[in-house]
C-alpha cells in the first residue's frame, strides 16, 4: 500500500473509532460549528494549529496560506475573516507566525521568485517599514526571527483596520486578536502580547462606513 493509498484506509480506520466511542459524533459536526477561535497560520505541514493548541472539531475555524498574511489585496483572508465575525461570532482572532518561516525568510533573501513575488512582497513591506529596528539587531539569525514576529504584528494590525472588525468591537469587547509565534524547534507558543491600543492613532485613519 502506497502513501497515498493509506490515507483512505486510515480514514475507514478512524471514522470506525470514532463511531466506537460516540455513535453520535458524526451527526454533530453535521449540525454545524460554533468555533469561538478564528485561526489564521502559515501552510507550513509542520504546524498544526489543532495538536499544539490541544483542540477538538468544531472548536477552531482555520485559515492559512504563506507566512499568515492577512494583506489589504486579498478577498480570500478578507472572507474568512467576515465569515468568522459576522456569522461564527467568534470571540478570539489569532495571528500565528512560527520561527523559521519560509515565506519571511524568502522576503529577506531578496530573489526572484516569479509569481511568488506579488505575495512575498507583503513581507517586504513590513521589513521596510521596520528596517530601523532590524538594522540595529546583531546578525541574520536575529534579524529573521524579529521580521517573523513584526510580520505577525503586522497581520494583527490589518485585521483591526477591517471595518467589520471594527463594528464588532464597538459593541462589545469581541473579537479579541492575538498574535502568536510557535517555535518547532521547542514545540511551544508564545503570545507577543500585541497592544491594539498601542496603535489606535492608525487605526483612526480607517473609517467604519
Amino acid at each position: 500500500m502506497n502513501l497515498y493509498e493509506s490515507v483512505f484506509e486510515h480514514n475507514r480506520k478512524w471514522v470506525t473509532q470514532q463511531l466506537g466511542q460516540d455513535p453520535e459524533y458524526f451527526n454533530r459536526m453535521a449540525d454545524g460549528q460554533q468555533p469561538e477561535f478564528l485561526y489564521i497560520g502559515c501552510s507550513d505541514s509542520r504546524v498544526q494549529p489543532e495538536d499544539f493548541m490541544g483542540v477538538r472539531p468544531g472548536e477552531v475555524f482555520v485559515h492559512r496560506n504563506i507566512a499568515n498574511l492577512v494583506p489589504n489585496n486579498d478577498t480570500n483572508s478578507y472572507s474568512v475573516v467576515q465569515y468568522a465575525v459576522e456569522y461564527l461570532k467568534v470571540k478570539h482572532i489569532i495571528i500565528c507566525g512560527h520561527y523559521g518561516c519560509g515565506g519571511v525568510k524568502a522576503a529577506l533573501d531578496n530573489k526572484d521568485l516569479g509569481f511568488l513575488n506579488c505575495w512575498i512582497r507583503n513581507v517586504d513591506d513590513v521589513y521596510r517599514m521596520h528596517r530601523e529596528e532590524l538594522s540595529a539587531l546583531p546578525d541574520e539569525a536575529a534579524v529573521f526571527r524579529r521580521l517573523v514576529e513584526l510580520n505577525v504584528e503586522e497581520q494583527c494590525l490589518n485585521i483591526m483596520k477591517l471595518s467589520f472588525v471594527q463594528h464588532a468591537r464597538s459593541k462589545g469587547d469581541y473579537p479579541r486578536i492575538h498574535g502568536w509565534v510557535y517555535d518547532m524547534a521547542l514545540g511551544t507558543v508564545c503570545d507577543l502580547h500585541i497592544n491594539m491600543a498601542n496603535f489606535k492613532d492608525v487605526l483612526a485613519l480607517y473609517r467604519l462606513d
